[in-house]
């Protein structure tokens, strides 16, 4: 049984899921692709076992079959091949696969294709529509904020909330938090689940630049996101999430309004003189200034800015963890930020002075207690 593609478009497809793979599989058979063969119509997966991603493509053939084939050594020998039609022979009696070309054969050695595991399917018909440029938007707004603690399992992906008329990203580590929301959205349905931090990291990566339009199934145990010629599976983390509205706080008198950038770049430049042990930078508001300031008292190190603001409210003075404030500033886009204040012990919050139309975003961190 045979097929003709092309090179570089069997490459491009390749690499695409390749990012499911794991260098110390559970499984060895998963180490490979699968390609699965019917008639002009070939798909090809790989999977973790939790991810699973599959991408299909067209090709010259009449047969039907399916094997998994070593994924680093195709990949490998088709990247060093020019953009030309590789005809691909499987011979299920030797368990072999043969590329040919212009240039020559390679044979390869494959596992039955019967033996790959069975990918979910989605078993329901809870689905909804998403414009891939906002859910990748979505995505890179709340993925840097998720937890790296394996102990809290449930704070290691992003809460995704339907609601008929919206939708809301979540994600937070207990130091910082961060939700999106989207009016501009409409599910249709209610529900919520914890996407891995994996799978949304691949969509991130797939869907950077798309115009398409992403329809996501569920059902209980699984998320499926099929887009273009592509589909992504994934488990969800089955925990509880937090109940995250209780820790916003609601009262905050006091309010700033600074230019985005200018201050991201002064608590960068401060942030090089803060102790590395929790890179505290100080922050005193008055009346229309903001005073930024760090010390590394075992290097005698020390640094101190001052900026304009648009102030309204008590004189306060906070402290915050300047590589997480860096984070939450760098992933705006507004010109101008609002930063709301409640007192030296409670979070504060960050809104786009500019909100993007059918978006409310808010960004939460927690203060440092400051060593007078």
């Amino acid at each position: 049984m045979k097929f003709i593609a092309n090179s570089s478009t069997l490459v491009e497809h390749l690499q695409k899921i390749s990012g499911t793979l794991v260098s110390k599989p559970t499984l060895p058979i998963i180490e490979n692709f699968l390609f699965s063969l019917e008639k002009n119509k070939l798909s090809i997966t790989s999977t973790d076992l939790e991810t699973s991603m599959t991408t299909y493509m067209t090709v010259e053939s009449d047969s039907k079959t399916s094997v998994a084939v070593p994924s680093k050594l195709t990949i490998e020998i088709l990247r060093s091949l020019p953009s030309l039609p590789v005809t691909i022979t499987i011979d299920e009696n030797t368990n072999q696969v043969q590329l040919q070309t212009e240039f020559g054969s390679y044979k390869l050695a494959t596992q039955a294709g019967k033996d790959f595991p069975k990918i979910p399917e989605t078993e329901s018909d809870s689905s909804f529509n998403i414009p891939a440029d906002k859910l990748h938007d979505c995505i890179v707004k709340t993925i840097f904020a998720t937890s790296n603690d394996e102990l809290r399992i449930n704070l290691t992906g992003v809460y995704v909330d339907l609601e008929e008329d919206k939708i809301t990203f979540v994600s937070t580590d207990a130091n910082r938090l961060v939700k999106d929301e989207r009016t501009d959205v409409k599910p249709g349905v209610k529900h919520s689940f914890i996407l891995p931090k994996k799978a949304l990291n691949l969509l991130k990566t797939t869907l950077a630049g798309s115009n398409e339009i992403v329809k996501v199934d569920y059902n209980r145990t699984n998320a499926f996101f099929t887009f273009g010629d592509t589909k992504l599976v994934c488990r969800f983390i089955d925990e509880r999430y937090p109940d995250y509205n209780s820790v916003i706080p609601t009262d905050n008198p006091n309010v700033l309004f600074i230019n985005r950038e200018e201050l991201y770049n002064s608590v960068k430049r401060i942030s090089i003189f803060s102790n590395k042990s929790n890179y505290q930078i100080r922050i005193k508001i008055s009346e229309n200034s903001i005073s930024l300031s760090a010390e590394d008292y075992d290097m005698s190190n020390e640094a101190t800015e001052k900026l304009s603001c648009e102030f309204t409210g008590e004189n306060i003075e906070i402290g915050f963890n300047s590589k997480m404030l860096l984070e939450l500033l760098g992933s705006l886009e507004s010109e101008t930020v609002r930063i709301e204040l409640s007192s030296p012990s409670r979070a504060g919050i960050i809104y786009p002075a500019e909100k993007e139309s059918g978006e409310n975003l808010l960004m939460l961190i927690m203060p440092l207690m400051l060593n007078n």
